[in-house]
């Protein structure tokens, strides 16, 4: 997984708040956690944050 230094302190919180999204996140490829926490750079605010991280698996999400 990426180093927490790595992570926005948002996403990390949100993702603490959501065992069943962060276990899924642990699972992917190094590439593709990546690529979420890119998109998770460009959140501005915790409710965008809060919806980002819970529709991280949802079909229509695009990082």
């Amino acid at each position: 997984m990426i180093n927490n230094n790595e992570l926005p302190i948002g996403f990390t919180m949100e993702l603490a708040m959501h065992s069943d999204i962060l276990t899924q996140f642990a699972t992917l490829p190094k590439s593709e956690q990546e690529k979420i926490v890119t998109g998770a750079r460009q959140v501005r605010s915790k409710d965008e944050m809060r919806s980002y991280v819970e529709n991280m698996f949802s079909s229509s999400f695009r990082p």
